[in-house]
């Protein structure tokens, strides 16, 4: 037997584990590999990962139920945008999206669609906003130019993006210490004729409140009455889209206020979709501008479409889909009543030790708790961060506050449906060891905390 021959027979019994050989990263490889020896490769890579189920600071969805898995699986072939091949996946689209209007109270009959999680939600609804601008100016002869936005410094990024990309001038209200969400005395002085429109947030990443939506409406509506000027609302419900209609169905946010036009969500947070998965609801057709709508002839079948990107996966819907089905209001609420339930277990505990401070604990807030030390003797919230993830896995992210909060650091822990009342005892108890042993040795090495505050994410 030849030695080329015999590391041949090697390989086909024991498998090309990469113990002695680069894994490719740069190059294109020159040749392929057993289908079971790149499946190790990869899932070898993903050993490093962290544990999703640890993960308290991610809103995306970490679990599925298996029925929903197999959905997802047994689609992930099939193209959403061929509604000619593919009519019934785009009939339960619609159907998602009616339910969505109801949800939300929308009057009546509504236009709306799927998107890439809410950042192409948001895009598309702010390009409905500036076009809708555009021709209401156009149409009383005023000028088109500087059309700008109002949103508060507790929004996503994505929000900047747009007003980078569509060349719309940002009117951001700065945060304070002690006030991390906006209200009407904020956007009163910012508004004016081309103000395009006013972007809410129910749910903020920050801290998992909403801004005072109802005295923003008010706001807007009294502005319409006395100086004429129609400014619509947009509530950018990325995360409290699923919450509020479940933990807070008395707390009016959506399209029972007059002036909220538009609406987005994200199906892969409190959705409990994988990712991605976004919905744009618009109040009724009219708010969804009429020329961004394009007409075309794919295969065979003539649509209307007004998305960013066409071609995608059916699988998400048709999971955000099984959700509706499968748990209703009623489910939906038990869920969200669980892990309200479990974050507030979770906050008690955290209060009890005498080493933080609770950020708006009793107001209306996401399953969640944003907290921060008392005092820093030694150590900081990226050192407790940093703490946590090394000894014990857990990812609890330490940030600071948008401008001009941003002396101020807080911690966030997401408590999802799969962090059982369990989880929080032992969550807590971490938190607590964690802060033992960084007071005994002083806080967390330069070099480890600098990697916490490049490094932390919302």
């Amino acid at each position: 037997m030849t030695t080329a021959s015999h590391g041949n027979d090697d390989t086909a019994i024991f498998g090309n584990r990469f113990a002695t050989k680069e894994v490719p990263t740069r190059t294109f490889p020159s040749t392929g590999m057993p289908a079971q020896d790149a499946f190790r490769l990869v899932a070898e890579d993903l050993v490093l990962e962290g544990d999703p189920a640890r993960n308290l600071a991610t809103f995306v969805t970490t679990w599925m139920e298996p029925e929903a898995q197999r959905i997802i699986a047994e689609n992930l072939h099939r193209n959403f945008i061929d509604h000619a091949e593919y009519p019934r996946t785009a009939e339960i689209e619609q159907r998602c999206i009616r339910m969505l209007a109801d949800l939300y109270h929308a009057p009546g009959e509504t236009m709306g669609a799927r998107t890439q999680g809410s950042s192409e939600a948001i895009m598309l609804g702010g390009l409905s906003l500036k076009w809708n601008w555009r021709k209401r100016r156009t149409a009383a002869g005023a000028s088109t130019e500087r059309p700008n936005l109002v949103f508060g410094g507790d929004v996503h990024v994505v929000w900047e993006k747009f007003c980078r990309y569509l060349d719309v001038e940002p009117r951001i209200v700065p945060l304070r210490p002690g006030k991390y969400t906006i209200g009407p005395d904020d956007v009163l002085p910012r508004v004016d004729e081309n103000t395009i429109g006013v972007a809410a947030v129910l749910g903020t990443t920050f801290t998992g409140h909403k801004d005072d939506i109802v005295g923003i409406n008010d706001l807007l509506v009294r502005i319409k009455r006395e100086r004429g000027l129609d400014v619509p609302l947009h509530v950018d419900a990325a995360s409290g889209g699923f919450v509020w209609p479940f933990l807070y169905p008395d707390s009016p946010w959506d399209f029972r206020l007059e002036q909220v036009r538009s609406i987005n969500t994200s199906g892969h947070k409190f959705g409990l979709v994988y990712p991605g998965i976004g919905w744009l609801i618009f109040r009724e057709k009219a708010d969804l501008n009429e020329d961004l709508v394009f007409t075309e002839n794919y295969l065979g079948k003539t649509d209307a479409t007004f998305t960013l990107n066409f071609s995608t996966g059916s699988s998400m819907v048709l999971a955000q889909y099984y959700n509706f089905v499968r748990y209703g209001r009623a489910g939906y609420t038990y869920i969200m009543q669980n892990m309200q339930a479990n974050a507030r277990a979770l906050g008690e505990k955290l209060a009890a030790m005498g080493l933080f401070e609770l950020i708006g604990a009793d107001e209306e807030q996401l399953p969640l708790v944003a907290f921060r030390l008392l005092d820093h003797n030694g150590f900081d919230e990226f050192d407790v961060a940093w703490q946590l993830s090394a000894e014990r896995g857990w990812m609890v992210p330490a940030y600071t506050m948008p401008p001009d909060a941003q002396q101020v650091t807080i911690m966030r822990a997401l408590v999802k449906e799969t962090m059982s009342r369990e989880h929080v005892d032992t969550l807590a108890r971490d938190i607590e060891q964690a802060c033992a042993t960084l007071a005994k040795k002083g806080g967390a090495h330069e070099y480890e905390r600098s990697r916490m505050v490049t490094g932390s994410g919302h």
